[in-house]
């Protein structure tokens, strides 16, 4: 469950129009990237543009671009350290906050710089944490951040799972840099615990997920939603009862306007055994209880409709990614199809996408990204609708960047745009969720121009109500390509 970065939306499910098919792309200009050693990320729109990041051996820069994807403006970071380990970047209408590790000789070093709206450095960078490496160098990440609805806290927090502990360290700053709190806490179970996502309230609360887990499919067999307020020494642990079921796939996501922690995921009767309905709670901050938990089965129309195309263990390896809050209390849960499996390099598979070689590893990893399941239900627990995408992705030993999908919200229908790629050919495909009845509509996107490149959907971003930014890479070149609903 700690491995899910996922969204909380809250939003009103009106009737609305359903997007029958996207009415605008428009593509930057190509720029020289290499894929083996480069990075590249959508930041946002502040200002009047729309800004970039990309990286190679050459350094690092931000591009800003106009409506029409128009370059107008390189903006060097020239403050980066030669050596960058990530960089994660909070765009607001006036200004950019940069996060980024350094590996400064023996340590990895977490900076935060703020930029103004033309992307130029507004005072010194603030070094907030470090850590010394071992013999080996950088070998894992060291610290991670969360960011608050607002954007006005953002942590920046280490967790590391020791056993039957779970030690947290955090530093909370504000959209200025300003460090509000510092925090150190430790939660001890009876059993291995491990912790989940990690969420910063507008008011600076932290609440992590933390969890033990039993056999061989590691399910959940206890699950806590751990409470840190600002500058706390202890966590005040919220425990969600599974009574005899254990969970699987679950996150949690605030929601500050109604005060409450959401919990969504899937469960299972036995610790070894598939999937048999979708979990949802909410924990009421302002109580301290949860006053909502459901465990829903699966209904014989649903497990119709996904079995006609999965025989069996049919909701196996099913990943929560979104969670949808309606405003009646009822939620849409969205999941996926996801697992990595290996092979030895003397018979790998045969992908579009691969980055294999025969000498450069014994073994081959292999991603698959596949079906994707949208189920909404209301607030008694009754489901509304269940929208069935599938699709089936394979790639070999890249990660699976081409794969997966990007998620366009506009409020009352959900656009799925994601690569629909066999060993021969690859195209881009629109899929459409009406959000009052499910309805679902799968087009064949045509994104013609600038040679047509391979789009990378997971790494982008809805940036505006109906405007998605994706990435795309042509034979070492990369641009970004702009798509309006």
């Amino acid at each position: 469950m700690n491995s899910f970065r996922v969204l909380l939306a809250v939003l009103v499910m009106l009737s609305s129009a359903v997007i029958s098919a996207a009415q605008d792309v428009v593509y930057s200009q190509y720029d020289k990237f290499d894929f083996r050693n480069g990075d590249y990320a959508v930041v946002g729109i502040t200002g009047d543009r729309l800004y970039t990041y990309s990286s190679s051996s050459a350094g690092s820069a931000l591009d800003a671009y106009d409506d029409s994807m128009n370059k107008v403006a390189t903006v060097l970071l020239d403050f980066f350290p030669e050596k960058i380990y990530q960089v994660r970047f909070v765009a607001y209408p006036d200004k950019i906050i940069a996060l980024y590790q350094a590996l400064e000789s023996n340590r990895v070093v977490q900076y935060a710089a703020l930029l103004d709206e033309k992307g130029r450095l507004k005072g010194k960078p603030v070094e907030l944490s470090s850590v010394k490496t071992g013999i080996f160098g950088a070998t894992r990440t060291y610290f991670l951040s969360a960011v608050s609805d607002n954007k006005k806290m953002i942590l920046i927090y280490s967790a590391n799972d020791k056993g039957k502990e779970v030690e947290f360290e955090g530093k909370l700053i504000d959209d200025n840099l300003t460090i509000v709190k510092r925090t150190k806490a430790v939660f001890k179970a009876d059993n291995e615990v491990e912790h989940g996502e990690v969420n910063v309230a507008n008011t600076g609360t932290v609440y992590m997920a933390a969890f033990t887990t039993t056999g061989s499919q590691k399910y959940a067999d206890q699950y806590w939603i751990l409470k840190l307020e600002p500058g706390a020494t202890k966590f005040e642990p919220k425990e969600l009862e599974l009574g005899d079921r254990f969970a699987a796939s679950g996150y949690m996501k605030i929601d500050n306007v109604n005060k409450k922690v959401y919990f969504g995921g899937f469960y299972s009767d036995k610790k070894n055994g598939n999937f048999d309905g979708v979990i949802y709670a909410a924990y009421d901050i302002t109580a301290g209880v949860f006053v909502n938990k459901r465990y829903i089965p699966f209904d014989a129309d649903l497990i119709n409709t996904v079995s006609a195309r999965r025989k069996s263990h049919i909701f196996d390896n099913y990943e929560a990614k979104q969670l949808i809050v309606k405003n009646d209390g009822g939620f849409v849960l969205i999941s996926e199809v996801h697992f990595v499996t290996t092979r030895s390099n003397y018979s790998p598979g045969i992908g579009y996408y691969s980055f294999y070689s025969p000498t450069t590893s014994s073994m081959v990893h292999e991603y698959h990204y596949n079906d994707i399941m949208a189920l909404s239900y209301n607030k008694d627990g009754i489901r509304d609708w269940g929208s069935y995408i599938p699709k089936e992705q394979y790639s070999q030993e890249d990660g699976g960047v081409f794969s997966s999908y990007a998620l366009l919200n506009t409020g009352g229908t959900l656009a799925f745009l994601y690569n629909d790629f066999n060993a021969q050919r690859s195209r881009i495909q629109l899929a459409t969720v009406n959000g009052a009845n499910g309805k679902t509509e799968v087009h064949s996107f045509t994104a013609e121009g600038n040679d047509n490149p391979d789009w990378l959907p997971r790494a982008g971003k809805q940036v505006a109500a109906r405007t998605l930014i994706v990435p795309c890479f042509h034979k070492r070149q990369l641009c970004f390509a702009r798509v309006t609903f």
